[in-house]
């Protein structure tokens, strides 16, 4: 019996000399910075608008800004659907004296995770795992691979699990880089700050029966947790289309495809109810934190997770069954 130990070590360390982790720490490196630069720029831009630092005034002003947009006729039913739910929300964090954006760290990595976990970092997870079965046809090694005396279940399983341990790095860096760079321009505070969150939409309607304050490190937890599934969903996924295309570069095109097409269809699919299967669809789990419009009625939190472990689950299943029975000779 061959420990798994072994083999995922060397997988951890096959993925550590592609240097893919290092290109996506790179990429991060690199735009966290421009996102940190812009959201100064908004508040700077604020300023200048409204001539106070207070969020109250900037809220009351999006709140009447989104109410007279509702009667104009040139605006899509699906973005009136869109404000009313956020016009309602504005004017409970208004309520309740709390600014839900709060300029600081913590606040930044919050909304930056919010708005990364649709397309940004499923694309980093997919750079790392898009040639994890397909590299190795790419450099010839398959056949030195399997012909070692190791079950080829086995050989895949550790290929999994090294997969999810640096899913899980990414989407750790991602918070602590974000952490660390937003907070020199805008502080290190943040962490006992309320947030609330349970608000439940129910088509243009806020349910607030079930909102309660945390404090933003345990809705940063939260949310977190929700990226991170997510993340999962898509790394298994594109090992799956590893498994199945010998090509790393078409195996990339396809889930680069399919990534941006989920997308564009999360804004464009309020009356096509059967797109609400489609695990690109159920990917920005945070959205059902922080209370907003689901792209589809009838959409859950439960639903999307339990569509997205469906797509996780046959993705497993389609892996093992076909890497077990490869034909790798031709």
């Amino acid at each position: 019996m061959v420990s798994l130990y072994p083999l995922i070590k060397n997988e951890c360390i096959k993925i550590i000399k592609k240097k893919r982790l290092l290109v996506v720490l790179l990429i991060l490196a690199a735009l966290i910075p421009m996102f940190t630069y812009a959201q100064l720029k908004v508040a700077q831009n604020n300023l200048k608008q409204f001539g106070t630092t207070d969020w109250r005034v900037e809220q009351r002003q999006k709140i009447r800004d989104y109410t007279q947009s509702l009667s104009s006729g040139r605006v899509p039913e699906e973005w009136k659907q869109w404000r009313r739910v956020e016009v309602k929300l504005a004017q409970y964090y208004l309520d309740k004296d709390v600014n839900p954006a709060e300029p600081n760290g913590v606040t930044f990595t919050r909304e930056f995770v919010k708005n990364a976990v649709g397309l940004f970092i499923p694309l980093m997870v997919m750079v790392i795992a898009a040639d994890m079965v397909s590299g190795e046809h790419t450099g010839g090694t398959i056949k030195l691979l399997l012909t070692r005396p190791v079950q080829r279940w086995r050989i895949l399983l550790s290929k999994l699990l090294a997969l999810v341990l640096f899913t899980s790095f990414v989407v750790i860096a991602t918070g602590v880089l974000c952490y660390l760079i937003s907070g020199v321009v805008f502080g290190y505070g943040g962490w006992d700050m309320p947030i609330f969150f349970g608000f439940q939409v129910v088509g243009t309607e806020v349910d607030f029966s079930f909102v309660r304050p945390v404090e933003q490190w345990l809705y940063l937890i939260m949310e977190f947790g929700l990226v991170w599934y997510s993340a999962l969903v898509v790394a298994l996924m594109t090992l799956m289309v590893s498994v199945l295309v010998r090509s790393t570069a078409a195996g990339m095109g396809i889930m680069l495809a399919v990534l941006i097409s989920g997308t564009i269809l999360t804004n464009m699919v309020s009356s096509w109810e059967t797109a609400r299967y489609l695990f690109m669809v159920n990917l920005n789990l945070t959205m059902y934190l922080s209370g907003a419009l689901p792209p589809i009625k009838g959409m859950t939190l439960p639903f999307s997770l339990g569509v997205l472990t469906v797509w996780g689950l046959l993705s497993v299943i389609v892996s093992f069954a076909v890497f077990t029975k490869k034909d790798v000779l031709n």
